[in-house]
């Protein structure tokens, strides 16, 4: 005969049904409700689940990752309006690294999500580095002779 061992978990559930603990509990001895609402079918008594843990799917907490990212690039573009030239490589870097990350990110809900809808396409870096160099250019000076620019 093989013995069979339980876990800690497993004993501390047994003990508290011998004892009647999980007895009169709403529900007892019926399914659990199903609560309505955008998951349908099985998969809501799970969500609901995650949802009173404090937790999301998995593609959904890589969606907020890629908002999270975007958001981050739109803070950077907008202070590289104020970058002085020897700040201008940190800002390159930094935009190079927003971009991998959101790759990364991008990736992940896009081979969790359960629905083609819910994908997201990556950001392209040539097209984020060619923002940013329109950002850096120069603005051209006023023509000679016209009548822009402080009087002497």
């Amino acid at each position: 005969m093989s013995e069979t061992r339980e876990t800690y978990i497993e004993r501390l559930i047994r003990e508290a049904q011998e004892r009647g603990d999980f007895d009169g509990l709403p529900q007892h001895g019926r399914p659990l409700p199903r609560p309505a609402g955008p998951g349908a079918g099985e998969w809501e008594l799970a969500f609901s689940m995650l949802r009173n843990a404090g937790m999301s799917p998995p593609w959904i907490e890589a969606d907020k990752e890629c908002r999270r990212i975007r958001a981050q690039r739109d803070v950077l573009l907008q202070r590289a309006r104020d970058a002085t030239v020897v700040s201008q490589g940190w800002y390159r870097s930094r935009l190079r690294e927003l971009v991998a990350a959101h790759e990364r990110a991008v990736r992940s809900l896009n081979a969790s999500a359960p629905s083609d809808r819910l994908h997201r396409r990556p950001l392209v870096l040539a097209a984020e580095m060619a923002v940013l160099d329109r950002i850096f250019q120069p603005s051209a000076p006023p023509p000679a002779g016209s009548d822009v620019g402080p009087r002497l």
